[in-house]
């Protein structure tokens, strides 16, 4: 049970109001930005700022570590931060946490899908379609139409030409044509006609990892998921099979999927949406042999003003080749200067963020490793050395935890769609200590 929305922008401000149930006071958000401020300036445990030595002004946090749910006199506020606008739903009731934080997150994708892309400006150019689907998906406090295809039978998506017909109806005292053909299904219109019938699968999987400063994993599992992009006609019923199943674990379905079927043969059958969607997500427990495709092997030498650092990577795979390796170096706070060199693509040093981003580009398994290396100097007396190097790439046609598709079957229609499937798997948070 949902009582209202606010969505707010950077500043603090409100863009978007919708309330379900009763009325909840816009103060409610003054008192959010307050809790959000003290979260923020607040020291972690029982530290305080003066016995580090620390400037009140600086902070520990930044709005991304601001917890999911903040526990106020009146209210418990769950919020969800995702493009710079954080999405508030105060409750002032019991209530499933993960109910409203899914629910939030539908949203998000919903409009996604209406306006290509979630920001202030689309939003404010699109206040009477984002206010349409949230009194569409609600019905007082409660979730009823969530389903893109069917919210599109009644809304209308913002392009160029249906604001026209909108706007010139309007004019003729002409009330927008609703579809009178309704689907039984929720996830799929009726009456789908496609002149070439194809379905594709995207096997997408984000490696989380933190690596000690040994190399030995303290932490790996990947976190998967299945996207298809379906153009079929009719009302296919489709049987998905994987060769390696047992490879997976904590699934999530879309709601199409039928669970027992799973359950029983973990085997997916399903009646697709139209277009494109998440069939599943899963999670993978990774070995030390196949976690990471590539070793970091770095060396900090300190001294009282400053110190020495090294950076080797080593790529372990011969026939894969790893796109967009950036690793992110974050120096001590007291660092004052950065001199360094690299062999292999190209570093930058922020002075404000304290951090060295050394950008490598493509790369291979070949007899050179990129080596990045150099010294720094700070203002602090024995700087810390406690630093966490962070790591991004990506991999086309892998997939890190093995799992592969076996076989699609289609029922219920005549003709035999072209099938393709593709895999990529890329860095999610991926740490490794110094």
């Amino acid at each position: 049970m949902i009582n209202s929305l606010f969505v707010i922008n950077p500043q603090g401000k409100i863009i978007i109001e919708k309330q379900w149930r009763g009325m909840i006071s816009r103060q409610v958000v003054d008192i959010f930005n307050d809790e959000c401020e003290k979260y923020m300036n607040s020291a972690p445990g029982t530290i305080n700022k003066s016995d580090l030595g620390i400037h009140l002004k600086e902070t520990f946090y930044t709005r991304e570590d601001i917890p999911p749910v903040l526990e106020t006199e009146n209210y418990w506020l769950l919020n969800v931060l995702r493009n710079d606008l954080v999405w508030l739903c105060p409750v002032e009731r019991e209530v499933d946490p993960m109910l409203v934080f899914e629910f939030i997150h539908r949203i998000i994708d919903i409009l996604t899908d209406y306006l290509k892309e979630v920001s202030e400006i689309s939003i404010r150019e699109n206040f009477v379609t984002v206010y349409q689907l949230l009194e569409e998906m609600l019905d007082y406090g409660y979730p009823l139409t969530t389903e893109p295809n069917a919210l599109k039978e009644i809304i209308m998506p913002p392009t160029i030409l249906n604001k026209v017909m909108t706007t010139v109806g309007a004019a003729a005292g002409v009330a927008p044509k609703f579809s009178q053909n309704m689907s039984s299904i929720p996830w799929r219109k009726a009456g789908v006609k496609y002149t070439q019938n194809e379905i594709y699968f995207d096997i997408i999987e984000e490696i989380d990892a933190t690596i000690a400063s040994n190399g030995v994993g303290l932490s790996l599992e990947a976190h998967g998921s299945v996207i298809a992009n379906c153009k079929l006609s009719g009302m296919p019923d489709l049987t998905l099979s994987f060769l390696n199943p047992q490879l997976i674990d904590d699934v999530s379905f879309h709601p199409c999927v039928r669970n027992r079927k799973w359950e029983a043969e973990k085997v997916l059958s399903f009646v697709p949406p139209d277009g494109q969607f998440k069939l599943m997500s899963y999670r993978a427990i990774l070995s030390h042999q196949n976690a990471l495709p590539i070793q970091i092997k770095p060396t900090l030498l300190l001294s009282k003003t400053g110190g020495k650092f090294d950076i080797t990577v080593h790529p372990r795979f011969a026939d894969k080749v790893m796109e967009r390796v950036v690793l992110t170096l974050p120096m001590p706070k007291g660092t004052t200067g950065v001199n360094a060199t690299c062999n292999i693509g190209q570093y930058m040093y922020d002075p404000v963020s304290k951090t060295i981003k050394w950008d490598l580009g493509k790369l291979q398994l070949k007899e050179r490793s990129p080596i990045l290396s150099g010294t720094f100097s700070s203002s602090e007396m024995d700087p810390d050395a406690s630093m966490t190097i962070s790591l991004d790439f990506q991999i086309n046609t892998y997939a890190v935890s093995g799992l592969k598709v076996d076989s699609l079957r289609v029922f219920h229609e005549g003709y035999k769609p072209y099938k393709g499937m593709r895999s990529m798997t890329k860095a999610g948070k991926i740490h490794i200590r110094t």
